[in-house]
């Protein structure tokens, strides 16, 4: 793989989206270091002229933009039927926890403050990368542990341990996008449902439940709480 900066989006790796031009520039210079090919777009207008054009594998994508926003963008890519797969790392200077919620539960895969460190953004985008390759395979979310389809147990080769019906579809639901985060309120909303009252704790008490039941399988650590933000699955090393 290249590591230069395109002048001309197509063939590029991952799309940049950030109107600070230090901060692109910063993005950039360790992408390409670590083997990457970029292109840099500096508001929300060009970014969606540059995603109906090329082909990307990641997206970068500023929250506070000039124009269309970052938030405008990121629905229109996550609903779009042939662009939707493509993950997003959204970096944003807002602090606030339910900035970060809205935008997990808009679509995107992983969120990033800023000030960040350049090593996280390089590891965040390998991950993001990892994931969507999994799942454009075909594959399962781990090649180990696996679902019952028919009742609530997990299993991982002969061994079999029995789940509440509540911590199989919460497990359910983050298998099926490895390394997503899912805030509490997304998961009280497809667990419990919406038409039902119950308190965010209930998912953090719920979790813990899950996790004492993975332990059994060894397999406690993949779910990983995401500070502030909710939960994701991280399918175990092979």
């Amino acid at each position: 793989m290249k590591s230069i900066e395109m002048n001309d989006s197509n063939g590029a790796d991952i799309l940049i989206v950030e109107d600070e031009d230090a901060i692109a520039r910063l993005m950039g210079l360790h992408l390409r270091a670590a083997g990457f090919t970029t292109h840099r777009c500096a508001d929300g207008d060009e970014a969606l002229n540059c995603l109906c054009d090329g082909e990307w594998r990641l997206v970068i994508l500023d929250r506070m933009l000039p124009g269309t926003g970052g938030m405008q963008v990121l629905r229109w890519l996550k609903g779009s039927e042939k662009r939707a797969h493509i993950p997003v790392l959204m970096v944003t200077a807002l602090g606030m926890a339910s900035e970060r919620v809205q935008g997990l539960n808009e679509g995107a895969d992983d969120y990033l403050p800023k000030p960040f460190e350049p090593d996280e953004l390089v590891a965040r985008a390998r991950a993001l990368l990892r994931r969507t390759r999994i799942v454009n395979s075909g594959g399962t979310a781990t090649p180990t542990l696996q679902l019952d389809p028919d009742v609530p147990v997990v299993y991982e080769g002969d061994k079999r341990v029995d789940l509440r019906p509540m911590e199989y579809k919460l497990l359910q639901i983050l298998m099926r996008k490895p390394g997503k985060t899912r805030a509490r309120d997304y998961l009280l909303d497809h667990v419990w449902g919406n038409d039902v009252y119950v308190e965010a704790r209930t998912v953090d008490v719920t979790v813990k439940r899950l996790r004492k039941a993975l332990k059994e399988l060894d397999r406690s650590e993949c779910i990983e709480t995401v500070r502030g933000m909710g939960y994701r699955f991280l399918p175990p090393s092979e």
